[in-house]
């Protein structure tokens, strides 16, 4: 209950509630969108960054199904 109540409060103080209800949050999710995309691309974890794994992952399913094509 306390919880809730602080994010109630909280989630009053954005601007806009009146015109453009929920939807007044929209930049913030824009904003974070962004800011994982961002990370997804720069910040290397290990010696790898998500989309190094995302086209290696890809690379290999694609070897695989040429592989598979020409066992038939």
């Amino acid at each position: 209950m306390l919880v809730s109540n602080r994010l109630k409060r909280i989630l009053r103080l954005v601007p806009g509630r009146q015109r453009f209800g929920v939807y007044r949050f929209l930049p913030f999710f824009f904003l974070l969108g962004g800011a994982m995309e961002w990370f997804m691309i720069n910040v290397r974890i290990g010696k790898e960054t998500f989309y190094d794994v995302y086209r290696r992952k890809q690379s290999e399913r694609q070897h695989e199904a040429r592989m598979a094509k020409n066992e038939i």
